[in-house]
């Protein structure tokens, strides 16, 4: 059979952090290839983590750049290229540039395995490649296997051959409970999640041995080899489990995700940063920037530094957020949504509240 690559990307956040540790522990049949992508504007927290990591793994961690022979760092060499123009979440080119082309650039042609931290307590797919060598796969969910591959297997017209495989599969004395669900049609009340969730809930080993034969038939990278050990593993690893890894590891978790406490008209809050990624990254809220602005002031005026020609990192130019009554009221502003979240919110980590506010952010930034 052809060889394949196994890589796994390290974005300096908890979760790639903690799949790196996970599939080290857990996979070491399985040669890993671990990289970063460095934009030249990480905070040295994440420097740190990849530091951290590489201890524990005994191996290096590649590093990719988007620039080769450039005098500047990635970020600037690009800014210059775009004329100014500051990424945004319509305009993120520095995803493309700065993370996702390099990607490629490191894979090259080989069929790879690309894993990816997204976690069972996530409702994201995550960064699919485009490149028909690239293939996602998500060790802590309960789906391992990326959207596009399951839009394939579960289509209507393949049911026939779903339904042969079974014979050729271990179902764990599940086989009929199998062809009844696979005998259900995809419709507009019955659509591929209902379904995939229905097989799951079944058996999600035998669903996985399912689509790797599935995956036989098609010019997937794990249609080269003959067995693929995740496709064994039932676990779900949510939040709380990633902490568990890095802490027990010996990693650590990163610096910036440890709350400290501010006090506004006699009420005491937390603040932190939620996710890695650049300092000046434009999904962050605005606690986070009063967090940047206070926690790292360096930082946030070299972004201030950036916002020029009419170009701003968010709807609110950073001098302006950065004036006292307005962090005063931002803080306020935080406390109160904060303590609505208490009171609603099945969580109260300071990361699950503050990432109500943040949207989807960007997968291949923020795993």
């Amino acid at each position: 059979m052809e060889k394949i690559r196994h890589v796994l990307g390290i974005s300096g956040g908890k979760d790639s952090a903690a799949l790196a540790i996970y599939m080290f522990e857990n996979y070491p049949q399985l040669e890993l290839d671990y990289y970063t992508c460095d934009t030249g504007k990480e905070l040295q927290e994440t420097y740190d983590l990849i530091d951290n990591l590489e201890n524990y793994l005994g191996k290096k961690i590649a590093l990719q750049k988007g620039t080769k022979n450039s005098p500047e760092l990635p970020f600037d060499h690009f800014l210059k290229i775009y004329g100014g123009y500051l990424p945004s979440s319509m305009a993120r080119w520095c995803t493309k540039k700065l993370k996702l082309e390099p990607f490629e650039d490191y894979v090259g042609n080989d069929p790879v395995v690309s894993y990816v931290g997204i976690r069972g307590d996530e409702e994201r797919e995550g960064y699919i490649s485009r490149k028909s060598n690239i293939q996602s796969i998500f060790p802590f969910r309960k789906n391992i296997w990326s959207e596009d591959v399951i839009v394939k297997a579960l289509a209507n017209a393949n049911i026939p051959n779903l339904i042969n495989y079974l014979s050729e599969i271990d179902t764990n004395n599940k086989k009929e409970r199998f062809e009844e669900l696979l005998l259900q049609p995809l419709t507009g009340s019955h659509n591929q999640q209902t379904k995939m969730n229905l097989l799951l809930d079944t058996d999600i080993k035998v669903f996985n041995r399912l689509i790797f034969r599935f995956l036989k038939t098609t010019d997937y990278p794990l249609s080269k080899v003959d067995e693929f050990p995740l496709i064994e593993n039932d676990q779900i690893l949510v939040r709380a489990d990633i902490f568990k890894l890095l802490e027990k590891s010996g990693v650590g978790i990163p610096a910036y995700y440890k709350p400290i406490e501010f006090e506004v008209n006699g009420k005491k809050a937390t603040y932190a940063r939620s996710r890695s990624g650049c300092f000046f990254c434009f999904f962050q809220q605005k606690i986070e920037w009063v967090w940047l602005f206070e926690q790292h002031n360096d930082l946030f005026l070299k972004a201030l530094e950036y916002e020029k020609d009419g170009y701003t990192w968010s709807e609110e130019p950073l001098a302006e957020l950065m004036k006292p009554e307005r962090i005063l009221k931002i803080k306020e502003d935080y406390i109160k949504r904060s303590e609505k979240n208490n009171k609603t919110k099945k969580s109260s980590y300071l990361l699950d509240i503050l990432s109500d506010s943040e949207g989807e952010g960007c997968a291949a930034c923020f795993i």
